[in-house]
């Protein structure tokens, strides 16, 4: 009786998680973007996050937070304009540079707005218990968007962003790198920066 009850209660949290994960698959990048990051900040600011990829993560991402956290390191890394070392470099339509210590993310698009070959990211990360610094390339036919807009009554733009990354190497040594198993999404946003051009 009580192994029937033990399968019973281990099959309802299984199928708890799988929905919770379908909700989480669809949520589109840019209405996290809306949700997390547009009504959280007061003043000039901007916030930069790197997702794995699910099919990277322990069971597709499905078990509890806590449990994987534990078993890989959290899934989300990123850093923002209270990170230490945190720098704004050019802004712009066409152009924005965030960086802090072990991060810079640089990400640029055409007269089309689409992200361009200038566009990667450069951040730290454990594989195989060794630290490694990657920079993550788009793919080919890069796929996000950077869409920015000026402040009302002031010089000063807002934005928000969604790029995958495809590619990745070892910074140190250039040599590709067999990971992330699918494109790492990059997202984020910034309000009330300055206009400029390095």
């Amino acid at each position: 009786m009580g192994s029937k009850k033990t399968q019973l209660i281990i099959t309802a949290l299984a199928l708890f998680a799988s929905l919770v994960g379908l909700v989480v698959l669809g949520l589109r990048p840019d209405e996290w973007v809306d949700t997390r990051i547009s009504d959280t900040h007061q003043g000039p600011w901007f916030v930069v996050q790197v997702v794995r990829p699910r099919s990277g993560r322990p069971l597709f991402g499905l078990l509890p937070k806590v449990i994987e956290t534990k078993m890989q390191g959290n899934d989300e890394q990123g850093f923002d304009n209270e990170s230490r070392g945190a720098n704004i470099g050019s802004i712009g339509h066409d152009r924005v540079e965030f960086s802090a210590d072990g991060w810079e993310l640089v990400i640029v698009i055409d007269d089309e707005g689409q992200v361009t070959s200038g566009t990667h990211l450069v951040f730290p990360m454990t594989i195989a218990n060794k630290q490694r610094t990657l920079r993550c390339l788009p793919a080919d036919l890069a796929s996000g968007y950077l869409r920015t807009t000026k402040s009302a009554g002031a010089d000063t733009l807002n934005g928000r962003f969604v790029v995958e990354f495809a590619h990745c190497e070892n910074l140190e040594t250039g040599n590709t790198i067999e990971w992330p198993p699918a494109a790492l999404t990059v997202r984020g946003g910034f309000s009330g920066l300055p206009s400029r051009r390095r």
